[in-house]
């Protein structure tokens, strides 16, 4: 498969449409209303910092006023508490035998709880677990612009101090009487930690894991790629629409063919997305496009340009080409199977469609020496299977193309291949810790689902499968598996088994919580 992106579009070029911008703008602080985290804050306030554990309270806070306020403590609700208010108080007191554990909270009433908030973990030692550090918007800087380190734990009032790898003279101290974190603002490249003090003459914690921040002379690329319907080979007068995505927000967009800017009209569906919408397409559109990015400064640096993605257009007034399959339409799982596509005549650009039943869609595209394009599927499976089709475009004024080939169906019997399941931790799981599995299948656009003792536990549509807050009741084996619905709706076979053992015993006193061991 070249390098080259697959995507079919339109571009249209004419005078931005200043309306439009500010309506796009409006819908952007809309989506940012939207996608607001309701979850929880749990942190850890004592009566002393120079004697945190005679007297300690968790104090978990809502997003907005609730009803009610639940604790667990090592994996395990206990009582909720009804109570109208932004947060709730739980003493613990001094800490005992008792007291000790990993503790979570949660906010709603009734059926209609959130998510859990972080976690903390309480033991009553003098040694302090690490904070967490964490690079916001971005993990880089670049000319002009700089990003921000924020060191978290979870106790209250304390103070915070960054280093930088390498650097003996470099310390960043930031003191926190009301918060359990603080932001640093990062200048220089470098590889940095920190840790946190609960005065003075005290003793630092355990550093945090070391976040590394590269300076770049240009931002990292946006993706560009194309709605749904434009993914096949297109036809003059189709419309179509792409999306570019960049790593930050917010931004202003740019699309471009070789080195020239297009101005086209776009629109926002999310924060950090534009959408593209073309015109009428013509058979001088075909060619490779890009998107770039840079912060709303014109002094800015632009970003480097997305992988570039290639619009094909055909006009159908060529022969059709003829579409084979080596060895066989019907081969062996695991084979390697050739469509070769033949055209009339040499210096053409061929394309191989897959068609289902939101479409066709481009699978590959070729510009042999020769009037055959040959097409590789390696290890073929019933993910292959599907009818194909070929098409071939001169790239040449007045750039004719040719009609679809006639389809060719191939059909792989068997399950599809079974997903791998990696456990991200080492040993056993604390109870009240999360345990995060990957499964990974032959490709990321599936349904994932965790499943144990023939239940599915956990569905997600990425690979980082979740077990939030687990306790001894989740000790066992676990494996996953996948579904499709392209070319049709598929399951399958389950994953080799992981075990998930679970233990009582923290190993931490104190820490701003994070997956357990996670790689």
């Amino acid at each position: 498969m070249p390098a080259t992106a697959l995507a079919f579009l339109k571009i249209r070029t004419g005078p931005l449409d200043r309306g439009r911008l500010t309506t796009m703008s409006a819908l952007v602080v809309t989506l940012l209303i939207w996608d607001i985290d309701t979850t929880p804050s749990l942190w850890v306030e004592v009566e002393s910092l120079l004697d945190p554990w005679a007297n300690v309270t968790l104090t978990c806070r809502a997003y907005e006023g609730s009803l009610g306020f639940q604790l667990f403590k090592d994996g395990v609700a206990l009582e909720p508490v009804n109570l109208l208010a932004l947060e709730h108080r739980f003493v613990l007191g001094a800490v005992t035998s008792e007291t000790r554990g990993i503790y979570r909270c949660r906010t709603g009433i009734d059926n209609r709880w959130t998510q859990l908030s972080n976690l903390v973990e309480v033991s009553g030692t003098e040694s302090l677990a690490p904070p967490s550090l964490s690079a916001k918007p971005v993990s880089w800087i670049t000319p002009g612009l700089s990003t921000t380190l924020v060191c978290r734990g979870v106790l209250r009032g304390v103070t915070f101090l960054l280093r930088r790898e390498g650097d003996d003279e470099f310390l960043e101290v930031s003191e926190a009487p009301k918060d359990v974190e603080a932001t640093f603002l990062v200048h220089q490249a470098g590889n940095y930690s920190c840790s946190y003090r609960l005065h003075d003459t005290g003793k630092p914690s355990e550093s945090s894991t070391a976040v590394s921040v590269e300076e770049l002379e240009a931002p990292p690329p946006p993706a560009l790629s194309v709605k749904e319907r434009a993914a096949a080979v297109q036809l003059p007068g189709d419309h179509s629409v792409c999306f570019c995505v960049a790593p930050v927000i917010p931004v202003e967009f740019q699309l471009r063919r070789g080195e020239v800017e297009l101005r086209v009209d776009m629109y926002s569906s999310n924060p950090g997305t534009i959408n593209f919408n073309m015109g009428s397409l013509t058979p001088t559109d075909s060619g490779l496009y890009t998107c770039r990015y840079r912060m709303q400064d014109e002094h800015r640096t632009w970003s480097k340009d997305s992988v570039p993605v290639e619009l094909l257009l055909s006009d159908g007034t060529l022969p059709a080409p003829k579409l084979q399959a080596e060895p066989s339409a019907n081969p062996t799982r695991g084979a390697l199977v050739r469509l070769r596509c033949q055209a009339p005549r040499s210096g053409l650009r061929f394309a191989l469609e897959r068609s289902d039943a939101q479409g066709h869609r481009v699978q590959d595209l070729l510009s042999p020496e020769g009037s055959v394009a040959v097409f590789e599927l390696r290890d073929v499976s019933v993910l292959d299977s599907g009818n194909y089709s070929c098409v071939y475009v001169d790239p040449a004024p007045p750039f004719a193309g040719s009609a679809r080939s006639a389809p060719l169906e191939l059909s792989v019997d068997g399950p599809p291949p079974k997903p791998q399941l990696q456990p991200l931790w080492q040993g056993a799981v604390t109870s009240g810790q999360d345990a995060v599995l990957r499964c990974k299948g032959p490709l990321s656009d599936f349904s994932f689902e965790l499943v144990r003792d023939g239940e599915v536990v956990v569905s997600s549509y990425g690979q980082d499968l979740v077990l939030i807050n687990v306790s001894p009741q989740h000790a066992g084996n676990y494996s996953c598996r996948y579904h499709t619905w392209r070319p049709k709706s598929l399951l399958s076979e389950l994953s080799d088994p992981v075990e998930l053992r679970v233990t009582g015993k923290i190993p931490l006193v104190l820490g701003a919580g994070g997956h357990p061991g996670a790689q």
